[in-house]
Protein backbone atom coordinates (compact mmCIF):
# COMPACT_ATOMS: atom_id res chain seq x y z
CA UNK A 1 0.00 0.00 0.00
CA UNK A 2 1.32 3.49 -0.85
CA UNK A 3 2.29 5.08 2.37
CA UNK A 4 2.54 9.45 3.18
CA UNK A 5 5.78 9.12 3.36
CA UNK A 6 6.48 7.42 -0.26
CA UNK A 7 4.10 11.31 -1.72
CA UNK A 8 6.60 13.05 0.41
CA UNK A 9 9.59 11.67 -1.12
CA UNK A 10 8.40 11.99 -4.62
CA UNK A 11 6.89 15.93 -4.11
CA UNK A 12 9.83 16.66 -2.03
CA UNK A 13 8.23 18.36 1.19
CA UNK A 14 7.40 16.85 4.85
CA UNK A 15 5.05 13.70 5.46
CA UNK A 16 2.86 16.13 7.58
CA UNK A 17 2.22 18.39 5.05
CA UNK A 18 1.16 15.68 2.50
CA UNK A 19 -1.32 14.43 5.52
CA UNK A 20 -2.49 17.90 6.08
CA UNK A 21 -3.13 18.80 2.38
CA UNK A 22 -5.09 15.37 2.17
CA UNK A 23 -7.31 15.99 4.52
CA UNK A 24 -8.22 19.09 3.13
CA UNK A 25 -5.95 21.52 6.13
CA UNK A 26 -7.42 24.68 4.72
CA UNK A 27 -5.39 26.50 7.82
CA UNK A 28 -2.37 24.78 6.05
CA UNK A 29 0.03 27.94 3.98
CA UNK A 30 0.79 26.13 1.03
CA UNK A 31 1.36 27.22 -2.56
CA UNK A 32 -1.62 26.16 -4.96
CA UNK A 33 1.34 24.51 -7.39
CA UNK A 34 2.72 22.58 -4.11
CA UNK A 35 -1.13 21.40 -3.55
CA UNK A 36 -1.87 20.49 -7.07
CA UNK A 37 1.46 18.44 -7.27
CA UNK A 38 0.95 16.53 -3.69
CA UNK A 39 -3.03 16.01 -4.97
CA UNK A 40 -2.07 14.58 -8.45
CA UNK A 41 0.90 12.44 -7.07
CA UNK A 42 -1.69 10.62 -4.43
CA UNK A 43 -3.88 10.43 -7.40
CA UNK A 44 -1.23 8.73 -9.46
CA UNK A 45 0.06 6.67 -6.82
CA UNK A 46 -3.73 5.39 -6.11
CA UNK A 47 -3.31 6.77 -2.65
CA UNK A 48 -6.51 6.12 -0.17
CA UNK A 49 -6.58 8.55 2.54
CA UNK A 50 -7.73 6.47 6.10
CA UNK A 51 -10.59 8.59 5.95
CA UNK A 52 -11.61 6.93 2.79
CA UNK A 53 -10.59 3.47 4.01
CA UNK A 54 -12.40 3.82 6.92
CA UNK A 55 -15.37 4.80 4.67
CA UNK A 56 -15.73 1.51 3.02
CA UNK A 57 -15.73 -0.09 6.06
CA UNK A 58 -18.43 2.06 7.58
CA UNK A 59 -20.31 1.87 4.35
CA UNK A 60 -20.21 -2.37 5.07
CA UNK A 61 -18.17 -2.92 2.08
CA UNK A 62 -15.72 -5.58 3.57
CA UNK A 63 -15.59 -7.74 1.13
CA UNK A 64 -16.32 -8.21 -2.55
CA UNK A 65 -16.82 -11.11 -5.40
CA UNK A 66 -15.24 -10.60 -8.35
CA UNK A 67 -17.69 -12.52 -10.86
CA UNK A 68 -15.71 -13.45 -14.23
CA UNK A 69 -17.48 -14.23 -17.16
CA UNK A 70 -13.70 -16.49 -18.21
CA UNK A 71 -12.41 -19.43 -16.77
CA UNK A 72 -9.31 -19.03 -14.76
CA UNK A 73 -6.98 -20.42 -17.72
CA UNK A 74 -8.87 -18.20 -20.31
CA UNK A 75 -8.13 -15.01 -18.46
CA UNK A 76 -4.71 -15.51 -17.76
CA UNK A 77 -4.12 -15.29 -21.25
CA UNK A 78 -5.52 -12.16 -22.24
CA UNK A 79 -3.53 -9.67 -20.37
CA UNK A 80 -6.32 -6.98 -20.90
CA UNK A 81 -8.95 -9.14 -18.14
CA UNK A 82 -5.94 -9.46 -16.25
CA UNK A 83 -5.08 -5.87 -15.68
CA UNK A 84 -8.59 -5.03 -15.38
CA UNK A 85 -8.77 -7.48 -12.49
CA UNK A 86 -5.50 -5.93 -11.08
CA UNK A 87 -7.22 -2.54 -11.19
CA UNK A 88 -10.31 -3.77 -9.03
CA UNK A 89 -8.00 -5.37 -6.68
CA UNK A 90 -5.91 -2.78 -6.34
CA UNK A 91 -8.39 -0.14 -5.43
CA UNK A 92 -9.72 -2.74 -2.98
CA UNK A 93 -6.34 -3.35 -1.34
CA UNK A 94 -5.89 0.80 -0.82
CA UNK A 95 -9.46 0.42 1.18
CA UNK A 96 -8.83 -2.33 2.85
CA UNK A 97 -11.76 -4.44 0.94
CA UNK A 98 -11.08 -8.60 0.63
CA UNK A 99 -11.96 -9.87 -2.40
CA UNK A 100 -12.54 -13.03 -3.48
CA UNK A 101 -12.40 -14.62 -7.42
CA UNK A 102 -15.66 -16.44 -9.06
CA UNK A 103 -14.95 -17.72 -12.27
CA UNK A 104 -17.02 -18.91 -15.09
CA UNK A 105 -17.83 -23.07 -15.54
CA UNK A 106 -20.20 -24.77 -17.64
CA UNK A 107 -22.64 -23.79 -14.50
CA UNK A 108 -23.54 -21.04 -12.10
CA UNK A 109 -21.56 -20.89 -9.44
CA UNK A 110 -22.58 -21.30 -5.49
CA UNK A 111 -24.93 -18.40 -4.74
CA UNK A 112 -23.32 -18.28 -1.29
CA UNK A 113 -20.56 -17.05 -3.04
CA UNK A 114 -22.13 -13.70 -3.72
CA UNK A 115 -24.49 -13.56 -0.51
CA UNK A 116 -21.67 -13.64 1.49
CA UNK A 117 -20.22 -10.77 -0.40
CA UNK A 118 -21.06 -7.12 0.42
CA UNK A 119 -21.20 -6.62 -3.43
CA UNK A 120 -20.61 -8.01 -7.01
CA UNK A 121 -18.71 -6.57 -9.31
CA UNK A 122 -19.61 -8.97 -13.02
CA UNK A 123 -16.11 -8.38 -15.14
CA UNK A 124 -17.25 -9.11 -19.05
CA UNK A 125 -20.15 -9.84 -20.96
CA UNK A 126 -23.04 -11.92 -19.04
CA UNK A 127 -26.19 -13.72 -20.53
CA UNK A 128 -29.35 -12.59 -19.76
CA UNK A 129 -29.91 -15.41 -17.40
CA UNK A 130 -26.49 -14.67 -15.67
CA UNK A 131 -27.62 -11.31 -15.24
CA UNK A 132 -30.77 -12.00 -13.46
CA UNK A 133 -28.59 -14.90 -11.22
CA UNK A 134 -26.95 -11.60 -10.58
CA UNK A 135 -29.65 -9.64 -9.57
CA UNK A 136 -31.25 -12.03 -7.62
CA UNK A 137 -28.25 -12.99 -5.13
CA UNK A 138 -26.44 -9.30 -5.15
CA UNK A 139 -26.35 -7.31 -2.52
CA UNK A 140 -24.61 -4.51 -4.61
CA UNK A 141 -24.22 -4.97 -8.09
CA UNK A 142 -21.44 -3.50 -10.58
CA UNK A 143 -20.68 -4.37 -14.73
CA UNK A 144 -17.27 -3.95 -15.36
CA UNK A 145 -16.26 -3.80 -19.29
CA UNK A 146 -19.78 -4.47 -20.09
CA UNK A 147 -22.79 -2.43 -20.60
CA UNK A 148 -26.48 -4.69 -19.89
CA UNK A 149 -29.64 -3.17 -21.71
CA UNK A 150 -31.87 -3.67 -18.50
CA UNK A 151 -31.87 -0.31 -16.91
CA UNK A 152 -31.54 0.91 -13.77
CA UNK A 153 -27.87 -1.04 -13.30
CA UNK A 154 -24.27 0.67 -12.70
CA UNK A 155 -21.59 -0.34 -15.44
CA UNK A 156 -18.42 0.93 -16.48
CA UNK A 157 -16.90 0.05 -20.50
CA UNK A 158 -15.16 1.32 -23.15
CA UNK A 159 -17.63 2.95 -26.21
CA UNK A 160 -16.27 -0.33 -28.35
CA UNK A 161 -19.18 1.05 -31.33
CA UNK A 162 -17.84 4.65 -31.25
CA UNK A 163 -13.78 2.90 -30.86
CA UNK A 164 -14.65 0.75 -34.23
CA UNK A 165 -16.13 3.72 -35.85
CA UNK A 166 -13.53 5.85 -35.86
CA UNK A 167 -11.01 2.99 -36.42
CA UNK A 168 -12.52 2.02 -39.62
CA UNK A 169 -12.96 6.08 -40.54
CA UNK A 170 -8.97 6.45 -39.94
CA UNK A 171 -7.86 3.35 -41.94
CA UNK A 172 -10.41 4.79 -44.55
CA UNK A 173 -8.43 7.97 -44.27
CA UNK A 174 -5.22 6.11 -45.01
CA UNK A 175 -7.20 4.68 -48.36
CA UNK A 176 -7.94 1.18 -46.98
CA UNK A 177 -11.22 0.64 -48.61
CA UNK A 178 -11.38 -3.11 -48.85
CA UNK A 179 -11.36 -3.61 -45.32
CA UNK A 180 -11.88 -6.71 -43.39
CA UNK A 181 -12.89 -8.01 -40.13
CA UNK A 182 -12.67 -11.10 -37.76
CA UNK A 183 -14.53 -11.80 -34.23
CA UNK A 184 -16.37 -14.12 -32.36
CA UNK A 185 -20.15 -14.70 -31.50
CA UNK A 186 -21.68 -14.78 -27.73
CA UNK A 187 -22.61 -17.99 -26.72
CA UNK A 188 -26.50 -17.11 -26.57
CA UNK A 189 -26.51 -15.06 -29.64
CA UNK A 190 -28.05 -15.44 -33.24
CA UNK A 191 -26.47 -12.85 -35.00
CA UNK A 192 -22.82 -13.51 -36.67
CA UNK A 193 -22.76 -10.17 -36.51
CA UNK A 194 -23.79 -9.14 -33.15
CA UNK A 195 -21.14 -8.44 -31.00
CA UNK A 196 -20.29 -4.48 -30.26
CA UNK A 197 -17.16 -4.39 -32.40
CA UNK A 198 -18.65 -6.33 -34.76
CA UNK A 199 -22.16 -4.60 -35.46
CA UNK A 200 -20.50 -1.36 -35.82
CA UNK A 201 -17.82 -2.21 -38.42
CA UNK A 202 -20.78 -3.86 -40.52
CA UNK A 203 -22.83 -0.77 -39.68
CA UNK A 204 -20.17 1.59 -40.57
CA UNK A 205 -18.71 -0.09 -43.78
CA UNK A 206 -21.86 -0.22 -45.40
CA UNK A 207 -22.19 3.11 -44.41
CA UNK A 208 -19.64 3.64 -46.52
CA UNK A 209 -20.98 1.20 -49.47
CA UNK A 210 -17.71 -0.90 -48.81
CA UNK A 211 -18.98 -4.11 -46.72
CA UNK A 212 -18.26 -7.59 -47.89
CA UNK A 213 -19.40 -11.02 -46.07
CA UNK A 214 -16.76 -12.59 -47.31
CA UNK A 215 -14.25 -10.65 -45.69
CA UNK A 216 -16.08 -10.43 -42.19
CA UNK A 217 -15.72 -14.17 -40.48
CA UNK A 218 -17.12 -14.63 -36.98
CA UNK A 219 -17.27 -17.97 -35.04
CA UNK A 220 -19.20 -19.07 -31.82
CA UNK A 221 -16.28 -20.73 -30.12
CA UNK A 222 -15.31 -21.54 -26.31
CA UNK A 223 -12.06 -19.92 -27.47
CA UNK A 224 -13.57 -16.66 -28.84
CA UNK A 225 -10.23 -14.46 -27.40
CA UNK A 226 -7.73 -17.18 -28.49
CA UNK A 227 -4.75 -17.15 -31.27
CA UNK A 228 -5.93 -19.79 -32.60
CA UNK A 229 -8.89 -18.26 -33.61
CA UNK A 230 -7.74 -15.11 -35.05
CA UNK A 231 -5.12 -17.70 -36.89
CA UNK A 232 -8.28 -19.93 -38.53
CA UNK A 233 -10.59 -17.13 -39.65
CA UNK A 234 -7.48 -14.89 -40.91
CA UNK A 235 -6.79 -18.65 -43.07
CA UNK A 236 -9.61 -19.01 -44.32
CA UNK A 237 -9.95 -15.21 -45.51
CA UNK A 238 -6.64 -15.78 -47.33
CA UNK A 239 -7.75 -18.91 -48.89
CA UNK A 240 -11.14 -17.44 -50.36
CA UNK A 241 -9.02 -16.00 -52.70
CA UNK A 242 -9.87 -12.08 -52.95
CA UNK A 243 -8.19 -10.79 -49.21
CA UNK A 244 -8.65 -7.38 -47.54
CA UNK A 245 -5.73 -4.86 -47.83
CA UNK A 246 -6.74 -4.16 -44.08
CA UNK A 247 -7.80 -6.49 -41.66
CA UNK A 248 -9.18 -6.10 -37.80
CA UNK A 249 -9.30 -7.97 -35.27
CA UNK A 250 -11.65 -8.42 -32.12
CA UNK A 251 -8.79 -8.10 -29.69
CA UNK A 252 -4.77 -8.55 -29.57
CA UNK A 253 -4.62 -12.29 -28.97
CA UNK A 254 -6.64 -12.91 -32.25
CA UNK A 255 -4.27 -10.45 -34.34
CA UNK A 256 -1.36 -12.75 -33.12
CA UNK A 257 -2.92 -15.26 -34.86
CA UNK A 258 -3.52 -13.14 -37.87
CA UNK A 259 0.08 -12.24 -38.37
CA UNK A 260 1.26 -16.10 -38.11
CA UNK A 261 -1.55 -16.66 -40.74
CA UNK A 262 -0.52 -14.21 -43.07
CA UNK A 263 3.55 -14.91 -42.58
CA UNK A 264 2.86 -18.53 -43.78
CA UNK A 265 1.17 -17.51 -46.56
CA UNK A 266 4.12 -15.48 -47.36
CA UNK A 267 1.90 -12.35 -46.87
CA UNK A 268 3.74 -9.26 -45.78
CA UNK A 269 2.47 -6.67 -43.24
CA UNK A 270 1.49 -3.73 -43.61
CA UNK A 271 2.77 -3.79 -47.32
CA UNK A 272 0.69 -6.41 -48.60
CA UNK A 273 -2.50 -6.64 -45.39
CA UNK A 274 -2.62 -4.22 -42.32
CA UNK A 275 -3.58 -5.16 -39.55
CA UNK A 276 -5.24 -3.02 -36.52
CA UNK A 277 -6.75 -4.34 -32.98
CA UNK A 278 -8.12 -3.83 -29.50
CA UNK A 279 -7.50 -3.58 -25.83
CA UNK A 280 -3.49 -2.25 -26.73
CA UNK A 281 -2.02 -5.02 -24.65
CA UNK A 282 1.90 -5.68 -23.83
CA UNK A 283 1.82 -7.67 -26.47
CA UNK A 284 1.35 -5.79 -29.17
CA UNK A 285 4.59 -4.05 -28.61
CA UNK A 286 6.52 -6.78 -29.35
CA UNK A 287 5.29 -8.67 -32.01
CA UNK A 288 6.81 -7.91 -35.60
CA UNK A 289 5.85 -5.19 -36.55
CA UNK A 290 4.53 -3.63 -33.69
CA UNK A 291 0.89 -3.87 -33.69
CA UNK A 292 -1.83 -0.76 -34.16
CA UNK A 293 -4.41 -0.88 -31.82
CA UNK A 294 -7.27 0.61 -30.21
CA UNK A 295 -6.06 1.43 -26.25
CA UNK A 296 -9.13 0.01 -24.17
CA UNK A 297 -8.44 1.46 -20.35
CA UNK A 298 -8.80 -2.17 -18.60
CA UNK A 299 -7.05 -0.98 -14.79
CA UNK A 300 -8.86 2.56 -14.95
CA UNK A 301 -12.34 0.22 -15.35
CA UNK A 302 -11.62 -2.04 -12.91
CA UNK A 303 -11.05 0.88 -10.72
CA UNK A 304 -13.77 3.10 -11.18
CA UNK A 305 -15.90 -0.18 -10.68
CA UNK A 306 -15.04 0.04 -7.12
CA UNK A 307 -16.25 3.52 -6.89
CA UNK A 308 -19.38 3.04 -8.14
CA UNK A 309 -20.17 0.39 -5.74
CA UNK A 310 -19.01 2.81 -3.12
CA UNK A 311 -21.70 5.40 -4.34
CA UNK A 312 -24.57 2.48 -4.12
CA UNK A 313 -23.31 1.55 -0.39
CA UNK A 314 -23.37 5.54 0.15
CA UNK A 315 -27.62 5.44 -1.21
CA UNK A 316 -27.65 6.17 -4.40
CA UNK A 317 -30.43 4.94 -5.80
CA UNK A 318 -30.31 6.00 -9.59
CA UNK A 319 -28.20 3.82 -12.15
CA UNK A 320 -25.13 5.01 -13.44
CA UNK A 321 -23.49 4.20 -16.55
CA UNK A 322 -20.08 5.24 -17.24
CA UNK A 323 -18.07 5.10 -20.61
CA UNK A 324 -14.33 5.89 -20.54
CA UNK A 325 -12.59 7.36 -23.95
CA UNK A 326 -10.45 4.81 -26.03
CA UNK A 327 -7.38 6.20 -28.37
CA UNK A 328 -6.02 4.74 -31.21
CA UNK A 329 -1.98 3.96 -31.23
CA UNK A 330 -0.47 3.96 -34.04
CA UNK A 331 2.14 1.44 -35.20
CA UNK A 332 3.86 -0.25 -37.78
CA UNK A 333 1.17 -3.09 -38.70
CA UNK A 334 -0.67 -0.53 -40.45
CA UNK A 335 0.67 2.69 -42.79
CA UNK A 336 2.19 5.96 -40.81
CA UNK A 337 -0.30 8.45 -40.48
CA UNK A 338 -0.08 11.46 -42.91
CA UNK A 339 2.35 14.59 -41.90
CA UNK A 340 -1.25 16.85 -41.65
CA UNK A 341 -2.14 14.10 -38.63
CA UNK A 342 0.73 15.24 -36.72
CA UNK A 343 1.20 11.73 -35.39
CA UNK A 344 3.73 9.50 -34.99
CA UNK A 345 3.47 5.66 -34.58
CA UNK A 346 3.01 4.63 -30.86
CA UNK A 347 0.94 7.51 -30.49
CA UNK A 348 -2.51 8.62 -29.48
CA UNK A 349 -5.06 9.81 -32.21
CA UNK A 350 -6.42 12.95 -32.07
Amino acid sequence: MVTLKQIAQSVGVSTATVSRVLNFDTSLSITDAKRQAIIETAEAMNYATPRNRNRANQLGLTRLALVHFLSPDKELIDPYYVGLRLGIERRCQALKIETVKVYHTRSLPDPTLLQSASGVIAIGQHSPDEINWLLQYARLLVFADFAPPEGGLDSVSSDLRLAMHRLVAALWAKDYRRIGFIGWMEDYAEDPYGELRCSAFVEEMNRRGAFDPRICLTEKTPERNTERIGYDLTRRMIQSGDPPDALITCNDNMAVGAYRALHEAGLTIPRDIAVASFNDTSVAQFVTPPLTTVHLPAEEIGETAVELLLERASGRELGKRITLESQIIWRGSTRRPEPAAAMTPGTPAT
